[in-house]
């Protein structure tokens, strides 16, 4: 689901200013400590709360997210224990007032967002869908931002914004999707070849390897994934951009969704005939029709290898069409006899 979705409908309102943005931020704060508060000495919030964080869980972000996880966790636990029902209520409404001035904070930054998405838009992403990266990286601003810093939540999310869009830009439009790691070396070569480049510099991969600070053969295969060609990639040619997987299909080669589909019926109509005709019949329509070998026979070929005349062979043909035709149900024939088996 889009994340503009859950926008609420609010009227367009002013810029924050740097101190009203603090004052959200410090109001975000309290409401966090209040939560804490509530759930302080509560066995499974301070399992949760006390554990030692994981690398990724060692920022202001991840203390947050520990926060929401010990609050829920009380919340699940106690909110129909007589005992620690009412601080589980007053941490779930404390924290209910910090998310709720958090994505106010986060939706103040709206703007970036949109403004970044028009000079980051491009083939493999179109405006909106990096509008919606942005939300994110508003969000991820707004859960790391330090009033005390001395530094404007606008000024701070608009890193967050684009960082974030150029993630998404480099995974969408790589066919071989590469570790977010590998993407910013990639990122770090790009930089170090025009830098050469600019300075009129001769240059090689040892050399690009060396200024990003990286080996030589990680260079060369992080530099080799940029010749890659994707089959969606769009191509400019006349009024509409059409994928170059457009010119490259072969028109005349066989579908092969349609031959799967004529394989199987054949297999079905040939269990079927099981049920409706003898060995004889089946023998001649199999042959006649190519149904086991796609060779078609005629009625002579058929004859010799049954020591048969002709006309023989056509009356038995007829007949089994006949039968067919009794039975034109012969899917349900062949559904009964797999549930009967």
């Amino acid at each position: 689901m889009a994340i503009e979705s859950f926008v609420p409908r609010q009227k367009k309102s002013e810029r924050l200013t740097a101190e009203q943005e603090k004052e959200m931020a410090r109001r975000i704060h309290r409401a966090e400590k209040r939560a804490r508060e509530a759930i302080k000495g509560i066995g499974a919030a301070d399992d949760v709360l006390s554990r030692r964080p994981k690398r990724a869980e060692r920022t202001r972000a991840g203390m947050v997210d520990r926060l929401e996880e010990a609050i829920n966790d009380v919340w699940r636990r106690h909110r129909n224990d007589p005992h620690f029902k009412e601080r589980a209520r007053e941490a779930k409404q404390a924290w209910a007032e910090a998310e709720a001035i958090r994505w106010e904070l986060a939706m103040s930054g709206r703007r970036i967002a949109h403004g970044e998405a028009r000079k980051l838009a491009g083939p493999f992403m179109d405006e909106a869908d990096l509008v919606q990266e942005g939300y994110i990286g508003l969000l991820r601003a707004a859960k790391r931002f330090d009033p005390e810093r001395g530094i404007r939540f606008s000024t701070y999310a608009r890193w967050w914004v684009r960082a974030q869009m150029t993630r998404a830009i480099d995974h969408t439009g790589r066919p071989v999707r590469l570790p977010g790691c590998a993407v910013e070396q990639t990122r770090n070569l790009r930089k170090a070849i025009k830098r050469f480049e600019d300075l009129g510099s001769e240059y090689n991969v040892a050399d690009l390897a060396d200024e990003v600070g990286i080996d030589k053969k990680r260079a060369e295969f992080l530099l080799s994934q940029g010749q890659t060609v994707s089959l969606d990639q769009p191509v400019d040619d006349g009024p509409r951009a059409r994928s170059l997987e457009h010119f490259l299909a072969d028109e005349s080669a066989t579908d092969a969704d349609d031959e799967a589909i004529h394989s199987q019926e054949i297999r079905r109509m040939l269990d079927a005939f099981h049920n409706v005709l003898s060995d004889r019949h089946r023998y001649v329509l199999s042959r006649r029709y190519g149904l086991e070998d796609n060779q078609f026979r005629t009625l002579s070929q058929v004859g010799k290898g049954m020591n048969l005349s002709r006309e023989r062979v056509r009356q038995i043909e007829r007949e089994a069409l006949m039968r067919l035709r009794e039975h034109a149900n012969i899917r349900d024939v062949l559904a009964l006899s797999a549930l009967l088996a």
